[in-house]
């Protein structure tokens, strides 16, 4: 399975890089299964510098906020009336209520039916199947609901935190992963609020404590600094503590 970092910037796009999107890839009969993890603010643009959008299999969102989301309504434009328009519908998976609030993030005068999408409902440890992909999403701690995803394929497990402070479900959700990506967006004893983000070191932890193999900070803001999210993870994390970047692709 290959992992290609379209966006990594938290809670917004910044000068190096959109917000969240992640691009995983695997080989199935004969051919590439393509599934996006989130399609955050300035998201879109780059994706086109990976792959064409219009082969995607499915999009699972891990959450309303627009960091994450609201790039959709632009792939939505594309996939009607771009220059080959879709003749059939994106499997879409998401919160309960993520038909109705993209139909609001897309309408002007008033909520506007995202056409062309397949609006699928997550539930709690309940997995699904994309191809080569079986998908498990885990509620976790976030001010809206938010899901993280362990993505199984081919042996190997990914795991994506989504947004999330520390909560029960991260230990199932992290369990012998192969490669856990990570929210960071917060520092330790610079950000004390709770219930909205993982710091570096509560991340690491986390972590750990499952039995994770490789740890990859993400989703850290543009004023953090990636010097300082290594340095405080490292402090729980014996290995190699990696960052994600825009544009790379890394093997799980």
């Amino acid at each position: 399975m290959d992992l290609t970092i379209v966006g990594c910037t938290g809670s917004m796009a910044g000068p190096e890089s959109p917000a969240s999107c992640y691009l995983v890839r695997a080989e199935h009969r004969g051919r590439t299964w393509q599934v996006l993890l989130d399609l955050g603010s300035g998201a879109l643009g780059t994706l086109q510098r990976h792959t064409d959008p219009m082969t995607l299999d499915a999009l699972v969102l891990s959450h309303l906020h627009p960091d994450h989301c609201l790039d959709l309504t632009g792939l939505r434009v594309l996939r009607q009336h771009g220059p080959h328009p879709a003749d059939g519908d994106l499997p879409v998976y998401g919160p309960d209520n993520t038909a109705e609030r993209m139909a609001r993030a897309y309408g002007v005068g008033g909520p506007e039916a995202m056409r062309g999408m397949d609006f699928r409902t997550l539930a709690d440890a309940t997995p699904f199947e994309l191809g080569p992909f079986t998908i498990t999403p885990y509620e976790v701690w976030h001010p809206v609901p938010t899901f993280g995803f362990r993505v199984a394929a081919d042996g190997v497990v990914l795991v994506y935190t989504g947004d999330t402070d520390s909560c029960p479900n991260l230990a199932p959700l992290m369990a012998d992963a192969d490669l856990v990506l990570s929210e960071a967006s917060y520092l330790e004893g610079r950000d004390t609020g709770r219930g909205v983000h993982l710091t570096a070191l509560r991340a690491a932890t986390a972590a750990r404590d499952a039995g994770a193999r490789r740890l990859m900070l993400t989703h850290l803001p543009p004023w953090t600094s990636t010097e300082d999210a290594v340095a405080e993870a490292s402090r729980a994390w014996a290995g190699e503590v990696e960052v994600a970047r825009p544009g790379q692709t890394v093997r799980v």
